[in-house]
């Protein structure tokens, strides 16, 4: 099976090529920004039409929330009108389309997890460029939209690896404890998208494989107690964890208040069950500590 990966360099694109490399009978044709400009579409759409592949999966995106709010026009090239030009290509040449959003398409006003049908409504400008790619993308057959929270890894910039060095560096760490949600392992999500590929891309336009899905760990918790699991686990921490709150930080982006992400659709259809959030955290805490922070 041949696969090709946009956002080669991301997190959950590393994850997915590691993840790959130990599987036999795949092979990944990885791209990254450097190698295909996500603002051009004609490159994009020449791109996918000459690939030798058997499914596209897009882990690209433009996710620096509060750079978005300066830069709109960038944040939708990338995160509306590539996946659209992505989907559209796919279509052309009836392939599947796997394609990665956000739990920031919704506003956070919440007394429960979020379900697939409940009606988005973003606060900020990289939430309103992640749901109009959604749209873009399901507007076409044989798409997949798989929305996820809080991507935590081994690899890349997250907020495991990030809050373990800020409590080496700091004696006082002020950490969020009013935004809520569900933390994703980017590992486990990447073993899931590669042991889906296949029936992806064996569906028919019909299978109910297509469509919106929800995928996270199991459990919610606050930004606070996420960086707290993770610091308790190194040795060298130095930091004392202090809970404050959104409104202190006064950040250009607002951000949902709580965004946790039910994932029953996902757990029905695939039999995925999901890790409970602390053990992920854990273990990818300990595995950045044990390489030295390096990932």
């Amino acid at each position: 099976m041949k696969i090709l990966l946009l956002g080669k360099t991301g997190q959950v694109a590393t994850a997915f090529q590691a993840a790959a490399r130990a599987r036999k009978g795949v092979e990944v044709i990885a791209l990254s920004r450097a190698d295909l400009d996500l603002e051009n579409t004609d490159a994009i759409r020449a791109a996918i039409l000459g690939a030798d592949c058997d499914l596209v999966l897009n882990a690209a995106a433009f996710t620096q929330v509060d750079r978005a709010e300066t830069s709109p026009e960038e944040a939708f090239a990338v995160n509306a009108r590539a996946p659209g030009e992505m989907a559209k290509a796919c279509a052309e040449r009836d392939l599947p389309f796997v394609h990665l959003s956000t739990d920031a398409v919704f506003d956070g006003l919440t007394d429960r997890p979020y379900v697939e049908t409940d009606a988005p409504s973003p606060i900020n400008v990289y939430g309103r460029s992640k749901l109009a790619g959604e749209q873009a993308v399901l507007a076409h057959a044989r798409t997949v939209a798989l929305r996820v929270s809080w991507v935590f890894s081994r690899h890349g910039r997250n907020y495991v690896g990030f809050m373990l060095r800020l409590a080496r560096e700091r004696e006082v760490l002020k950490v969020v404890a009013d935004q809520f949600g569900t933390p994703t392992d980017g590992e486990a999500l990447a073993a899931f998208l590669l042991a889906t590929a296949p029936r992806w891309a064996a569906a028919p336009a019909e299978d109910p494989a297509f469509g919106l899905f929800h995928f996270a760990n199991a459990g919610e918790t606050s930004r606070f107690d996420f960086a707290k699991a993770a610091i308790d686990r190194d040795p060298l921490t130095r930091a004392r964890l202090e809970p404050t709150t959104q409104a202190a930080f006064a950040e250009p982006a607002p951000r949902p208040p709580r965004s946790p992400l039910d994932t029953g659709k996902l757990r029905a259809l695939f039999g995925f069950t999901p890790e409970p959030w602390r053990p992920a955290v854990e273990r990818t805490a300990d595995r950045l500590v044990a390489a030295g922070l390096t990932g």
